[in-house]
């Protein structure tokens, strides 16, 4: 029986064109993911079962965007590169690290989940570009 450790170590080897920083990255955005939604509805996750049959599933474009959200809370100006860093150009290599992730059975699918759910969720060179808010101030 394989270890997920050495499952890990077999896929950093098979696939070099992430880090393992990468898969962390992808496992913190999914509980930020599933953080975030418990936030919404104020309703704990379902405990124990399979976590695709729960209403607390995330999509791929879901997991895509919480991608995005908690790289720039992690990494503020600088997501962009921590990301490519790691061998992340593309909402499509978030997929490719999700099914590889999938693959040696470190995280699950529900029969509904597709790789192509990932594929240009978002443009990376505009998605980690800080906002500006405009604030006028009144002149009396």
């Amino acid at each position: 029986m394989t270890t997920p450790l050495k499952a890990i170590r077999d896929l950093l080897n098979d696939d070099t064109r992430y880090r393992i920083e990468a898969y962390q990255f992808i496992r913190e955005s999914l509980h930020y993911a599933h953080e975030s939604a418990e936030a919404e509805t104020s309703e704990p996750a379902a405990k124990g079962g399979d976590p695709t049959d729960s209403p607390n599933h995330v999509t791929g474009q879901q997991l895509c965007e919480s991608c995005r959200r908690y790289a720039i809370d992690q990494y503020g100006y600088l997501a962009k590169m921590v990301l490519a860093n790691w061998g992340i150009h593309s909402t499509s290599d978030l997929g490719e690290l999700v099914y590889n992730l999938i693959r040696i059975e470190q995280m699950r699918k529900s029969e509904t989940d597709r790789r192509e759910d990932f594929d240009d969720v978002f443009d990376f060179e505009s998605a980690f570009e800080p906002e500006f808010e405009l604030v006028t101030r009144d002149e009396d």
